[in-house]
């Protein structure tokens, strides 16, 4: 039986991820910071998961989870989901400390918790999906550090894998657009009608169409590789340049 981790596992993406490969005969380690959902999880799930209350600015706990007891310590897949994003305000108007939270959540984070699970990894020629960002690539007004740190995490993969290079371990960066989580309700404070009007519509991607999209990448034969995949909903494309004229 094959074993995932997952991080950011009590809703959105990482939930769907948790449910699917718990369905499909997996062993899943869910890993956030809200206990109740985790147990609830476990509650729907069974012996078949395993939540872990750990938050991802947590460094020593992240790195803790490479000595876990069998059978979760025998980890196939490191799926690294986790993150969050400020408020869209511009970097002047952006507090300082959820700039922070977002860089220690989205890439020191990630960091920390995959090194420490290579020699693992390694040994069983496992895998790791990064969750990155159509943002990594195109810019946005007030994403300069969410989508930074999303860059990152699609360098860090593509670079990561040239470190892995003979071992078998399999990295892949996988970079979504728009869809409809708690995300948006996250990264305004809490506003359900803010992301009800960013969503409204437009037919977005689901949490499920990702945990789909993480399945067939884990089940693909070992010798394939996909280094990156960016995927949008059909309504969403690509914005024009701003310009800003002179009076």
């Amino acid at each position: 039986m094959k074993t995932i981790l997952i991080t950011g596992a009590t809703a959105g993406f990482g939930e769907a991820a948790a449910r699917k490969f718990a369905s499909g005969g997996w062993n899943v380690i869910g890993t956030g910071r809200r206990g109740d959902r985790l147990r609830s999880m476990q509650e729907d799930l069974g012996d078949a998961f395993l939540p872990l209350e750990v938050d991802m600015r947590d460094f020593r706990a992240l790195e803790s989870l490479a000595g876990l007891s069998q059978p979760w310590s025998e980890i196939d897949l490191l799926l690294n989901n986790a993150g969050l994003a400020p408020p869209t305000d511009s970097l002047p108007e952006t507090d300082w400390e959820r700039i922070e939270t977002v860089i220690d959540t989205n890439v020191t984070g990630l960091v920390a918790l995959t090194r420490s699970l290579l020699p693992k990894l390694i040994e069983r020629k496992g895998h790791i999906i990064n969750l990155s960002s159509v943002a990594a690539t195109y810019p946005y007004k007030g994403g300069a550090v969410y989508a930074g740190t999303k860059a990152f995490v699609r360098q860090f993969s593509l670079d990561l894998r040239s470190d892995l290079a003979g071992t078998g371990v399999r990295v892949t960066s996988v970079e979504p657009g728009m869809a409809q989580t708690e995300f948006t309700i996250v990264r305004t404070g809490g506003d359900k009608q803010a992301s009800e009007k960013l969503y409204a519509g437009m037919n977005p991607m689901t949490s499920q169409d990702l945990a789909d999209l993480f399945w067939w990448l884990a089940n693909l034969p070992p010798h394939l590789n996909i280094n990156t995949i960016e995927l949008m909903p059909v309504t969403q494309s690509f914005a024009g340049f701003t310009v800003t004229r002179e009076a």
